[in-house]
């Protein structure tokens, strides 16, 4: 089947992370279909009005087209014309598979209006969460009549699903789209840690992922006398904030920033450590921590979002959120009890629902499905 994906968010020439997630369900897909990706995004340094790039990678048909940003009107006016060239460009679909609303969405109501091309949504966004911001007459109106037209709608998450329906986003068909985890790049790495080595990997944006709740935890571990040693991976708009906190706490001895990390270096750093922790606000799908887990690693984390549906008793500890005494508790205990955790057990359960090829056996069955007609709006 030929699937073009309609991406909001997606790696691109200025940030090689954003939308990551989207790529592997891209690649996963492409294991068994035929897959074109369609990405537009604003250029203040594009030469021409529009500069596209097309490649392929790791079998997906990449079409990323860039636009230079002029005003407001004009900047709107263009993206939808990038759009249209890059769909253009794609060519004819079997099936448009959007990810992340309501723009693209909006893209894909159209195309079904003009020609009958099916579309299916996976929706990755926080927005919907409690506590954020998915406002907006205009916005609301145009979004709920995107996911009711939509064949079946996908998120990563029971939470997630539970928060855009509460907007009053029905569909007929929602289902859950685990995230992929590159099981063949994520694995364990023998190692023997003088003190527990505690890893965090994260955006560096405070407001969500509540780095600073962290590192106050992490002061409080040091101040009971716990030896550890926490490693902090990442880059984003609050890094240097975090570094000058960790500063102030007097936590340079037994915190490490390394700045952003990617591939085997991101792996080899992840999996020399003996537990991750992931002290969010909210989380929608929480893959660094199902990354940490096919690496062998037990985890903290929050009860917010997604984690409570990946977080138990045989893989990690869940604390409460906005409590960084009970993270700090949590953290002790692990630094005493990760040994007990089978790491091997860890990994298997990653493998079995996360791996490209469980994830794309799943999207390859919803494709046959809708365009079967089996799934009908």
């Amino acid at each position: 089947m030929k699937v073009v994906f309609l991406a909001r968010w997606y790696p691109h020439k200025y940030d090689p992370m954003f939308g990551l997630f989207v790529q592997r369900h891209a690649e996963a897909a492409a294991l068994y279909d035929d897959i074109t990706v369609v990405y537009v995004h604003p250029d203040e340094q594009a030469q021409n009005q529009y500069d596209i790039e097309r490649t392929n990678e790791n079998g997906v048909d990449t079409i990323r087209v860039y636009y230079k940003k002029q005003g407001k009107i004009c900047s709107a006016l263009r993206y939808f014309r990038a759009c249209m060239r890059g769909l253009k460009m794609a060519g004819k679909a079997d099936l448009i598979h959007v990810h992340v609303l309501t723009r693209m969405g909006f893209i894909a109501h159209w195309k079904k209006n003009y020609d009958g091309t099916p579309y299916i949504i996976t929706e990755h966004w926080s927005r919907y969460l409690p506590g954020n911001d998915f406002s907006g007459p205009l916005r609301k109106m145009w979004t709920k009549q995107i996911v009711r037209r939509a064949a079946m709608v996908t998120t990563a998450s029971k939470a997630l699903a539970e928060a855009m329906q509460h907007h009053g986003l029905k569909n007929h068909h929602y289902e859950l789209l685990p995230n992929v985890v590159d099981t063949l790049l994520f694995k364990p790495i023998p190692h023997h840690n003088k003190i527990p080595k505690i890893v965090h990997v994260s955006c560096f944006e405070d407001q969500s992922k509540n780095i600073s709740g962290l590192l106050e935890a992490l002061k409080i571990l040091k101040d009971k006398g716990v030896p550890y040693q926490a490693v902090l991976i990442g880059e984003g708009m609050d890094l240097e904030t975090m570094k000058q906190k960790s500063v102030n706490l007097e936590l340079t001895a037994c915190v490490r920033f390394t700045g952003l990390l990617q591939g085997q270096a991101l792996v080899d750093e992840l999996a020399t450590g003996d537990f991750f922790v992931l002290p969010s606000h909210y989380e929608t799908g929480g893959i660094v921590l199902l990354e940490a887990m096919a690496c062998g690693l037990p985890v903290v984390a929050t009860r917010v979002g997604a984690l409570p549906e990946i977080v138990n008793e045989e893989n990690g500890v869940l604390v409460p959120d906005h409590d960084p005494k009970a993270l700090a508790d949590a953290m002790d205990q692990c630094c005493h009890t990760f040994n007990s955790y089978k790491s091997e057990e860890l990994r298997k359960a990653v493998v079995e629902r996360y791996s490209k090829e469980k994830v794309g056996e799943l999207l390859n069955a919803w494709y046959q499905q809708v365009i079967s007609h089996r799934f009908k709006e």
